[in-house]
């Protein structure tokens, strides 16, 4: 088995053979309507940025020594992995380069509208970095159930996408059913013996393409060079009730029950409203 990809489809023709069934697909070029790709390199940043600050577990690097620290990484002695700047707080000019944001294909999203903004759903757009060898060991599936968009502009990353059938597989946590216990890229088979019948979907992404994963979906990733990538997410009717389900839990969880009920009871009326304007404003087609 292996990743569809694809060139010039319609915005109709993604939503029928890949969003609506949930199926993971890699656009060969959906990359091209914004001015990043090709101009995002490591020394490019190093030019324009070096000075930005970045907060690594606790210590505080420039973007020259974050570029410096990716491009020394090796298998043997990866970097930390991912190295992670939020654009519109950190790194604001950034915006009119990936613009549109949503590719003409991730609509509708409501993540781009006012009605959203209060609710800090892990909806951000980042900026991913990473050097060779840099991995998440665990598998897991995105916050509130997001759709995740990753962007590759520099560098190859290997993927890996686990089918929705195979979660408990997967031993997710208990008080993190987001998150896998397994350590994918070295299995201890005697504690997971289930992940044995595991069948991840692996491929490559590489510069100028874009990886579109549906919501609920367990996966993970692997820098195989230095690579540079915008991840942003989608919420939209199809994974809202999920979503929901998320924004209780996890607000009740990072903030208790009042939290969750003042956070759950916002994003109640909110999806309605966003449905509303789906309605009356149908979205423009790729």
């Amino acid at each position: 088995m292996s990743v569809t990809r694809v060139d010039d489809i319609s915005h109709d023709e993604f939503m029928t053979r890949f969003y609506e069934p949930g199926i993971p697909v890699v656009f060969k070029n959906a990359a091209k309507l914004w001015q990043a790709k090709g101009l995002f390199t490591p020394d490019w940043f190093r030019e324009h940025y070096g000075d930005r600050p970045l907060d690594i577990n606790g210590k505080m690097f420039t973007m020259r020594q974050v570029m410096d620290l990716v491009e020394a990484s090796s298998v043997g002695n990866p970097a930390p992995y991912p190295l992670v700047y939020d654009v519109p707080t950190a790194l604001p000019e950034l915006l009119p380069l990936i613009s549109p944001l949503n590719l003409k294909y991730a609509v509708p999203n409501w993540l781009e509208r006012a009605a959203f903004s209060l609710g800090k759903w892990g909806g951000s757009t980042q900026l991913f970095i990473g050097g060779p060898g840099g991995q998440f060991p665990y598998a897991h599936i995105d916050l509130f159930h997001l759709s995740a968009w990753i962007t590759q502009l520099y560098g190859e990353k290997e993927f890996i996408v686990y089918p929705r059938e195979q979660s408990h597989l997967l031993y997710p946590e208990a008080e993190n059913p987001w998150k896998s216990q397994v350590n994918i890229f070295k299995p201890d088979f005697e504690r997971h013996p289930l992940y044995r019948q595991a069948t991840p979907l692996r491929f490559t992404v590489g510069p100028g393409e874009t990886l579109f994963i549906p919501f609920g979906l367990w996966h993970s990733a692997y820098s195989l060079t230095t690579t540079i990538s915008i991840a942003f997410d989608q919420l939209n009717a199809k994974n809202y009730p999920k979503f929901m389900q998320d924004v209780w839990f996890l607000k009740k969880q990072g903030g208790g029950p009042l939290k969750a009920a003042a956070m759950y009871s916002y994003a109640s009326v909110m999806g309605p409203v966003c449905r509303l304007a789906d309605a009356l404003a149908p979205q423009p087609r790729a």
